[in-house]
């Protein structure tokens, strides 16, 4: 038995792109002490790559009406298929490193019922990567030199235990708000959700959205609707800056106060479902104001 499980439900393999980061990503994870790999669905390559690189694959899940997986399968089959005390659900794209599973059981340690999250780094990758030799520490050098700290609002990786997250909302996935939805679930069920950004270095692999309808990011779209309204309105759609714990040096504490932190608390008194009216336009004027604050580097 291993101590975490990563399972995900890769694109399909097809795109030379996408199947390139897919790769670079499942790597990363294989690579981690302690850890299972699981790839859920049945998609072209992903029996071949979960074959070629020795990772558990499960290839039935439920999808939508458009064919696309849904979270609440893919979560349903994470934990059937894994006896590990922990599991990570990550997006296919998402290069992962020993941080996060020394994070992962140093948070264990100290309390039963927790969320991990944290912001990635984006970096542009168009080549098989090297796993030869201290490949994290290059890694983390060209992130130094060339990536880019996105916003809180794109969440690629969750830490939980087994026991959580058990039954979730038929969400699409790889669409816009469950991942939201997972924070706010966490702060309203078992009151933390950690933000382990300072302490853990995640990437995410740059890519197109060929594989979505009109090449274009799937916010706005029908399907991002249907999620917001199963997640329960925008009140429900938390990102990292709604987590109520910081993770840092080994540690669980209060957040480390910054604006862009008291903003978003700001920010939440004028939500609405419909972001109209007066109480609308300040609360996206002040998400104007708290977005490029969010997207500097917190150390």
């Amino acid at each position: 038995m291993s101590f975490l499980t990563i399972f995900t439900a890769p694109k399909p393999f097809t795109n030379p792109h996408i199947n390139i980061i897919q790769r670079n990503a499942i790597q990363s994870w294989m690579r981690l002490e302690d850890v299972s790999v699981m790839l859920i669905g049945d998609e072209a390559g992903i029996r071949a790559t979960a074959k070629e690189f020795g990772a558990k694959h499960v290839p039935d899940v439920a999808r939508d009406d458009k064919g696309v997986p849904t979270v609440r399968s893919v979560m349903a089959q994470g934990h059937a298929f894994s006896d590990s005390p922990l599991l990570c659900f990550a997006n296919a794209d998402m290069i992962l490193m020993s941080d996060l599973v020394r994070a992962a059981r140093q948070v264990s340690a100290q309390v039963k019922d927790f969320l991990i999250v944290g912001q990635r780094w984006n970096l542009e990758v168009t080549e098989p990567l090297d796993f030869s030799g201290d490949w994290e520490s290059r890694l983390r050098a060209e992130i130094e030199m060339h990536g880019e700290f996105y916003n809180p609002w794109g969440i690629d990786y969750f830490v939980f235990p087994n026991h959580l997250y058990c039954d979730v909302p038929n969400f699409t996935i790889g669409r816009p708000v469950w991942d939201n939805w997972m924070v706010y679930h966490a702060r309203t069920q078992w009151k933390l959700a950690l933000d382990a950004t300072r302490s853990v270095l995640v990437i995410h692999q740059n890519h197109d959205y060929s594989h979505l309808p009109g090449n274009k990011p799937p916010y706005g779209s029908e399907v991002a609707k249907s999620n917001l309204a199963k997640a329960g309105g925008r009140r429900h759609a938390y990102n990292v800056l709604d987590t109520n714990k910081e993770f840092i040096k080994g540690k669980i504490c209060s957040p480390k106060q910054h604006l862009a932190r008291y903003l978003r608390r700001l920010e939440h008194l004028f939500i609405t479902d419909v972001m109209t009216g007066w109480r609308g336009r300040i609360a996206i004027w002040i998400g104007k104001i708290e977005r490029p604050l969010s997207t500097i580097p917190r150390r």
